[in-house]
């Protein structure tokens, strides 16, 4: 008798003996069959796919990093009350995403079923997520069906996603655990899960297909405000404080910038690198992969942002209509390196600009302004421009006279 008819006819009889009412199911007997001939053993463990740092890259690029989240909502929550683990993973078997309690976790990283290990069918042998590619459908593997002994304790059910434009597989969505994973809910909830990110990454696509034929512009305001709002063709994402700093550093260098550069912007020195490709991978959630770039990471298309606009009207000399954009700081409350910086440099671009002009009344809007009011030099330049007769001499000198004195200046003398 052939090795492998002999093997595979001893797991049949392993199958009997655990339940006599168990047959091997067809499919399960040839992916025993494949997995034999993919020189794999019983034994054999799933191997990791990636180097130090390359899958958070590969997967914040990835098009299913755009439905994640929603993923998670819909099955990685369920998954965390059910005991098991929800993993999301390339069309190559590569797990990108797994989520579940910390505990559960734990125990499917003994098995390698973990971020970055490599779970196609000709690595690991018969199991729902390998499996499922391998035959294009969405498949159940029961306990005693995987090929390796260490992942019997275990039961999967997994679902391919396809490409909505062009039907290929993007890549498969999996729930692991023990007796709650074995359930045919637990099938069905992978199927409809695997539909609904196929029908996002389709309406994003017939958005960003609309948007793109509209002439797509994205607006960015952010002066003032302790987060940044963004406006992408009439649909608005108020963003998180980190977002908004990301946001903020993007704009402010079009080029774009590596991931180093980005990290000591918003963190300093201090290498953050691997908290911020998480946040960016958020970020392109949100925003669309599209819209947020990476290698370098930029920001596509065209794009207004209200400081930029005001350094703009400075840099044209129009000082009034810099001083009517200017309703505050850039991200007042932001403590990121980079931010600050900009915000700084654009204070002081005003600050320098009214300090220069003749006119009065430009001065006037500037002391006026949040920025402005305690600004003893912009006051003293305001004061020397007015006439005594002017109504607004008295003021402009009551604010010179208290400003020196909180400021410890020596005593005014009227002109």
């Amino acid at each position: 008798m052939d090795p492998v008819d002999r093997w595979l006819r001893r797991r049949h009889e392993e199958f009997l003996e655990g339940d006599a009412q168990q047959r091997v199911r067809g499919l399960v007997a040839a992916s025993w069959t494949r997995s034999i001939a993919a020189g794999l053993q019983s034994d054999t463990a799933a191997p990791f796919a990636f180097q130090d740092g390359e899958l958070a890259s590969y997967r914040a690029e990835h098009p299913l990093a755009a439905v994640f989240p929603m993923l998670y909502d819909v099955l990685g929550r369920a998954a965390v009350d059910s005991d098991c683990v929800m993993a999301v993973g390339d069309s190559d078997g590569r797990l990108l995403w797994v989520c579940g309690r910390p505990d559960v976790l734990r125990a499917a990283d003994g098995i390698h079923f973990a971020e970055g290990a490599w779970w196609a069918e000709r690595h690991v042998g018969t199991n729902a997520l390998g499996t499922s590619l391998e035959l294009d459908t969405a498949i159940q593997i029961r306990s005693a069906e995987h090929f390796t002994v260490l992942v019997q304790p275990w039961s999967c059910a997994a679902a391919p996603i396809y490409d909505p434009a062009t039907q290929r597989i993007l890549g498969v969505v999996d729930i692991t655990g023990t007796a709650d994973a074995a359930t045919p809910q637990s099938l069905a909830m992978v199927r409809a899960a695997a539909r609904m990110a196929e029908a996002e990454l389709g309406r994003l696509m017939v958005l960003r297909t609309v948007q793109g034929d509209a002439g797509q512009r994205i607006q960015i305001q952010a002066l003032g405000r302790p987060d940044a709002e963004v406006r992408i063709d009439g649909h608005e994402f108020r963003l998180s404080r980190r977002h908004s700093d990301i946001v903020a550093l993007l704009a402010e260098h079009p080029e774009g910038l590596s991931s180093e550069e980005l990290s000591d912007g918003l963190y300093g020195e201090a290498d953050h690198r691997s908290s911020l490709r998480g946040e960016v991978t958020r970020l392109r959630a949100l925003l669309g992969a599209d819209i947020v770039e990476s290698r370098p990471y930029r920001l596509r298309h065209d794009i207004t942002a209200d400081w930029l606009e005001t350094a703009d009207d400075l840099d044209g000399h129009r000082l009034s209509s810099a001083l009517r954009r200017y309703v505050g700081p850039l991200l007042p409350q932001s403590d990121a390196p980079g931010v600050v910086a900009a915000r700084n440099r654009l204070e002081n671009r005003i600050r320098a600009a009214v300090l220069q002009t003749h006119d009065v009344d430009l001065v006037v809007a500037w002391t006026r302004s949040y920025a402005g009011v305690n600004d003893l030099g912009a006051w003293e330049h305001q004061l020397a421009l007015l006439s005594p007769t002017s109504p607004l001499w008295p003021a402009a000198q009551a604010e010179v006279r208290r400003l020196r004195t909180d400021y410890g200046l020596s005593t005014f003398r009227t002109p």
